[in-house]
C-alpha cells in the first residue's frame, strides 16, 4: 500500500472513531439559516448548468469504452467551463457564507481529535494544486475526504459536489468532471 493509502487510512480511521460527544453543537440563527439557503441554492443552480450542459454533449452508449468515458468526461468539461467562463470566487462561498462555514468548521475542530485531523488534512499531498475557480483538479494529487461530523453540519451540496480541503483552503469540487467551482481560503483552523 502506498503512502497516500496509508494518510487516508488513518485519516478515515480518525474521523470514523471519534465520539459523537466530541463534535460541537452548532446553533443557528434565522440568519445563518438564510445563508444557508443561499449557499444551497447557489450550489443547486450551478448542477443545473451543468446538466443544462449535459444535455448538449452526445450521450454515452450504455457499453461505453474507458476511451469513450474520458472522452464523454473532457466534452462535458469543456461545455462547463465555457458556460461559466465569467465565474470567480465567491459564487458560492459569498462573504456571509464563508464566515458562517468558517466558524461552523472551527466549533468542529477542538481537542485533541481535531488536532489530529488538521494534521492528516495538512500533511495530505495537495501541494501545487491550483486555488482558482475553474481548474481541472490534478488527478496525481489526493482527494482529502471532510469529517462525517463537519459534513453534516455544513450545509447540504447535490450529489455532484464534494467539499474537500487543499491545504488550508476549503473548495468545492464538481465530482465528475474535476473542475473546482469555488474556494475558501484559510478555511481550517
Amino acid at each position: 500500500m502506498g503512502r497516500k493509502g496509508t494518510k487516508y487510512i488513518l485519516l478515515t480511521a480518525v474521523l470514523t472513531l471519534l465520539p459523537a460527544s466530541v463534535w460541537a453543537q452548532f446553533t443557528l440563527s434565522s440568519n445563518d439559516k438564510k445563508i444557508i439557503a443561499d449557499f444551497e441554492l447557489r450550489a443547486k443552480r450551478y448542477v443545473d448548468l451543468r446538466n443544462k450542459a449535459q444535455r448538449k454533449i452526445r450521450k454515452l452508449p450504455e457499453s461505453a469504452t474507458p476511451e469513450q468515458i474520458e472522452a464523454h468526461k473532457t466534452a462535458l468539461r469543456k461545455a462547463v467551463l465555457a458556460w461559466r467562463v465569467n465565474a470567480r470566487q465567491g459564487g458560492l462561498f459569498t462573504q456571509s457564507a464563508a464566515a458562517l462555514i468558517r466558524n461552523i468548521i472551527k466549533s468542529e475542530f477542538k481537542g485533541y481529535e481535531g488536532a489530529e485531523i488538521r494534521q492528516a488534512v495538512l500533511e495530505a499531498d495537495t501541494k501545487g494544486v491550483p486555488i482558482k475557480v475553474n481548474v481541472v483538479y490534478p488527478e496525481s494529487k489526493e482527494l482529502v475526504e471532510m469529517s462525517p461530523a463537519l459534513l453534516l453540519t455544513l450545509p447540504q451540496m447535490p450529489k455532484e459536489l464534494r467539499y474537500r480541503y487543499v491545504g488550508r483552503n476549503l473548495v468545492i469540487l464538481d465530482r465528475d468532471v474535476g473542475i473546482l467551482i469555488d474556494f475558501m481560503k484559510d478555511a481550517l483552523p
